[in-house]
């Protein structure tokens, strides 16, 4: 497996391009399985997971093209893919495929809409909690499905379409908005969907499929509502930036202290965030070009912090938070109220040095004047990059393990890191 080797203590100066956004590309290319033309979708990051979906997808007998940069295109440009599911072979989706990303489960929506069936498989198990799929089973009955649970797959039948009907979600989930919106969209008549997820990602499948020829109204709120159509066309979209991405980078500047532009990055999707970050005093400004992080001469300051929904404190930034205040002169509050067994990188933070209490779902994180590098393991993708971000701190040398979770989600991580003065490699095997 491959390591990540980095030497902390340098700060980080220049331009880090955002890229396109993991958390909407997955779902806009399961879009795709809604129409029988081509969707294009610009902006697309060059990430493992995107790769493992085009082969899931695949399955089905969808074809995928995808182009790269093209001559004189920035080197960080995200690539264009054209999905073709004009015809859909197979609505089975395997386990040894769904199993290997959650995110797959989501064709369950829009092969029951368009085909009237699927067979997917359950996703089993996750590093941080459980994440049933309960609440896309709900939504898909409420809508008329035939669902049943036989040796592990879902089985869903609606031959004679999916129907209109009221959703009301018990708690907020994304996944499941994803799947109501996609099969809500080709079902017959009204669907009004309740306490939905308001996440940019959640906005952008909804413009996407709008785009098709779709009627969806009031994605960004809490009540969306669908009036379905009988057939979506082919479109072109492109994947809005990565707010995960960019919150990652603002906290190691935050870090490390420096100044750096994240070009494309958008303020309007990580408005929480930001407050935040400007509380443990870096400097945000916002420009046509993106969002630039200073933090020159001032400490670190203390924060507390509860992650929410949108637009809430996001979850996905809750480990890289954590790194910034190891830092803080005082003590820090961090509260996990999405995902349970979501602070496994505490004990590797420890390692550099860190100084954490953990009483349930809340973290007492006290500032320390100093982190030392050391040999860690990467144990998911959000707690991998908060080891990255507390060792661009630390003094001395710090080997990253596991760095494969990092892949999944972060793309060129050491080159936009390396480009602004940090020392990192990447060590084969």
């Amino acid at each position: 497996m491959d390591r990540i080797r980095i030497v902390g203590g340098n700060p980080l100066n220049g331009t880090i391009p955002i890229s396109g956004a993991k958390n909407a590309a997955l779902p806009l290319m399961i879009a795709g399985l809604l129409t029988d033309e081509k969707l294009v979708l610009e902006n697309v990051p060059r990430l493992a997971d995107v790769a493992l979906l085009q082969r899931i997808l695949g399955n089905h007998g969808i074809d995928i093209t995808v182009n790269g940069k093209r001559r004189g295109d920035d080197a960080y440009a995200g690539q264009t893919m054209e999905i073709d599911a004009r015809v859909i072979v197979d609505t089975t989706a395997p386990y040894d495929l769904v199993s290997k990303m959650r995110a797959s489960f989501w064709v369950i929506g829009p092969l029951l809409a368009r085909m009237g069936q699927a067979k997917v498989s359950l996703p089993g198990g996750c590093a941080i909690g459980t994440r049933p799929v309960d609440f896309h089973l709900d939504a898909l009955r409420a809508l008329g499905a035939e669902i049943e649970i036989d040796a592990g797959y879902v089985l869903a039948r609606a031959p004679k379409g999916l129907k209109g009907a009221r959703i009301d979600f018990p708690k907020v989930s994304v996944g499941a908005t994803h799947t109501a919106i996609m099969a809500a969209s080709l079902a017959d008549g009204e669907t009004i969907i309740e306490n939905a997820a308001r996440e940019p990602e959640v906005v952008d499948v909804a413009d996407c499929i709008n785009a098709m020829g779709g009627r969806i109204e009031g994605q960004g709120s809490s009540t969306i509502r669908i009036i379905g159509v009988p057939r979506l066309r082919g479109a072109r979209h492109c994947v809005l930036p990565d707010r995960i991405e960019t919150g990652t980078y603002a906290m190691a500047v935050a870090m490390t202290g420096g100044d750096v532009l994240l070009a494309g990055a958008r303020a309007d999707l990580l408005e929480s965030a930001l407050d935040t970050l400007r509380q443990a005093g870096a400097e945000v400004t916002v420009s046509n070009e993106g969002l630039r992080v200073t933090r020159n001469g001032a400490g670190i300051s203390p924060v507390e912090v509860s992650t929410a929904p949108y637009p809430g404190f996001p979850t996905d930034l809750q480990a890289q938070l954590m790194a910034l205040t190891t830092r803080a002169r005082g003590t820090s509050k961090i509260t996990e109220t999405i995902f349970e067994n979501r602070f496994m990188h505490v004990q590797e933070l420890a390692r550099l040095g860190a100084r954490i209490q953990l009483d349930g779902e809340t973290a007492t994180i006290e500032g320390v004047e100093k982190l030392t590098g050391a040999p860690v393991m990467a144990t998911d993708l959000r707690a991998s990059v908060s080891l990255v971000i507390g060792a661009l701190a630390a003094e001395g040398e710090s080997m990253i393990h596991r760095v494969y979770h990092l892949d999944r989600g972060f793309e060129r991580l050491e080159e936009k890191l390396s480009a602004c003065g940090a020392q990192i490699e990447r060590l084969a095997g």
